[in-house]
């Protein structure tokens, strides 16, 4: 259903820029290539993957070995140890985007001495999305309020999403072979190999988030994807004592330990009130999640988190202060 709604909206833009003379053809095209050019890629990736699996199983090879090697070495790790190769990838993900933005902060402060581009001109989303539907023409101050620093988070995750549905799309295909089905033989759980990796959900999630929010509320929101996570799945193995009632593979020790590092990433990015916020909705997602909702927090924390930010920020009109900005 996140999907639908992005690509549904994107639809929808499209149109609005399509009555809108000015943006033809290039900035249309742009769009156009953007979206189109990593579908096209990963595409021909796919046929050209799985003609040279086809013909290195016609000369006696298979690929398949590589990921049972793989699968058979991480046997013996602790789950500790699994848990944590699992979820680095997506630190490092917020991490790396972390660093862009610093960078990017950096150069076009020293180049213009502002944040133009980096920070929204107006971050209140769902008012920019009223006045898209119900205000004639105003697609060309919506699309340029956001900053680049917005559409290159959203594409970065729309590519992600494209390589991690053909990833799934293809590990569930007995014809078809993409490089990156070797490496779910770590990361994958015996329950997970019947259904879909949770990276699939965390990457769907955040291309939503990613839609729908601005730059520094979508980069907590990942920072809390990641980093609180990996904090609570951690503490929750390797110290938790006391696990939740209703949800017997969870620990309280696991829970608060991640409430306390929402505190710290959503107090450096969003402020203190946003803090409070984030932490209690991290609260209530991580005890629910498996149980009683059958729905994994890859996917709930950065599609709650962001629903919960444009409607307290739409109608309570509650803004953030970046105190990482305050260095600059």
């Amino acid at each position: 259903m996140a999907l639908s709604f992005v690509l549904i909206h994107i639809l929808l833009f499209f149109l609005l820029m399509y009555q809108e003379i000015s943006l033809h053809p290039l900035i249309i095209l742009v769009w156009i290539l953007a979206l189109t050019i990593p579908i096209f890629f990963v595409s021909i990736l796919i046929g050209i993957s799985t003609l040279l699996a086809y013909g290195y199983k016609k000369g006696g090879k298979d690929f398949s070995k590589i990921g049972k090697k793989l699968e058979e070495r991480n046997e013996g790790w602790s789950k500790a140890k699994k848990d944590l190769l699992r979820k680095l990838n997506h630190v490092l993900i917020f991490l790396g985007l972390l660093f862009v933005w610093y960078v990017g902060l950096l150069i076009v402060n020293y180049i213009t001495g502002s944040t133009s581009g980096m920070i929204p001109e107006e971050n209140n989303t769902l008012l920019q999305y009223f006045k898209l539907i119900s205000i004639p023409f105003s697609i060309i101050e919506v699309l340029f309020s956001l900053g680049w620093f917005y559409y290159l988070l959203f594409f970065f995750f729309y590519l992600f999403s494209i390589i991690i549905l053909a990833t799934e799309f293809t590990r569930k295909s007995k014809y078809l072979f993409f490089p990156f089905t070797v490496f779910t033989k770590i990361y994958l759980t015996n329950e997970e190999t019947q259904s879909y990796g949770t990276y699939l959900y965390f990457a769907i999630g955040h291309l939503f988030a990613a839609f729908i929010c601005p730059p520094m509320v979508f980069l907590t929101i990942l920072g809390i994807s990641s980093i609180s996570d990996l904090v609570t799945s951690q503490i929750g193995i390797r110290y938790g004592k006391r696990y939740i009632t209703w949800n017997e593979k969870k620990t309280w020790e696991g829970t608060i330990s991640g409430v306390l590092a929402t505190l710290l990433i959503s107090f450096l990015f969003v402020g203190v009130f946003w803090s409070i916020i984030f932490a209690l909705a991290f609260l209530f997602f991580d005890i629910v999640t498996n149980k009683p909702l059958n729905i994994s927090d890859n996917l709930l924390i950065p599609i709650g988190c962001s629903l919960i930010f444009i409607v307290i920020r739409f109608y309570f009109n509650l803004d953030y202060f970046t105190i990482l900005l305050v260095w600059f």
